[in-house]
């Protein structure tokens, strides 16, 4: 009987990543003959790792921090999505046999909140918070839902300047430094911050919650609510959310993009403890 066909997660550190265990569901729902493993790749493994993986017939990885940025000039080509995020999450051989890199993140949070949370991003005010690699994927995406005005807001208010400049052909977005924030409201937050690895929430002020008319949405995930969701409810805030749903719905984008079928993740949310 043949080996499964090979599949894996790298980061550095990556024990924590639910994806394993993600994509095992997607598996065994779609009745794939495969394997999918987490595996901690240090910066310095990084480029002789990835190819070895492709080389002994590896078939697809998902990139995930420190790595998305640095794989930019590995693969043969990029996808448009990886090129206008200049970021990779998802590695894969194209029809004529070359590496090809993908970004399927912004799809991810894009359908989690409006498919499975039913947010509205048409006409309304999104904040985003953070102007990293984490928020500069998810921009274009959400900047197509046409929303009134998409503000980035980040400490070094030059970061966000230069993400707010390279995608102003994309739609209405503006930057801004946290202290500038009070007295704006907005509909929607959504924070790509690294804040809660360390425990914290970026400073933004409270004010700019319209109470019960604004949703809070964390990239980030963890076993407990994270500060950031934590500090959103204890000011009113009308949903909170964890960016867990996004992690499952760029992974179903990602299994697609390797076995041409597209998973329920509605099964799989609730695996994870989500609403359906």
């Amino acid at each position: 009987m043949p080996a499964p066909d090979r599949y894996a997660v790298i980061g550095h550190p990556i024990a924590h990543s639910r994806s394993p265990l993600i994509h095992r569901l997607f598996a065994q729902q779609c009745q794939q003959y495969m394997t999918y493993t987490a595996i901690d790749v240090t910066p310095e493994q990084l480029v002789p790792w990835v190819s070895k993986f492709f080389a002994t017939d590896g078939r697809g990885l998902n990139v995930t921090v420190p790595h998305k940025q640095s794989l930019l000039t590995l693969p043969g080509r990029l996808s448009e999505r990886a090129r206008i995020a200049a970021a990779v999450n998802t590695l894969l051989r194209d029809s004529n046999g070359h590496l090809l890199g993908d970004n399927t993140d912004g799809i991810g949070l894009v359908r989690d909140l409006t498919e499975n949370l039913r947010v509205t991003i048409t006409a309304h005010r999104v904040l985003l918070l953070g102007a990293g690699g984490a928020a500069r994927g998810v921009i274009a995406p959400l900047l197509e839902l046409k929303p009134a005005q998409l503000v980035v807001a980040n400490r070094s208010v030059e970061r966000a300047d230069a993400l707010a400049a390279a995608f102003a052909g994309f739609g209405p977005i503006r930057a801004t430094s946290f202290s500038e924030l009070e007295g704006s409201r907005f509909d929607l937050v959504v924070n790509a911050t690294a804040a809660g690895l360390q425990g914290d929430v970026p400073p933004v002020p409270a004010s700019v919650l319209r109470g019960q008319g604004t949703v809070c949405y964390d990239m980030g995930y963890a076993d407990e609510d994270t500060p950031f969701v934590r500090w959103a409810r204890e000011h009113g805030a009308a949903g909170t959310h964890t960016g867990l749903g996004m992690l499952i719905e760029q992974a179903a984008e990602s299994f697609y993009l390797w076995r041409g079928l597209r998973p329920n993740t509605t099964s799989v949310r609730a695996a994870l403890g989500l609403r359906p």
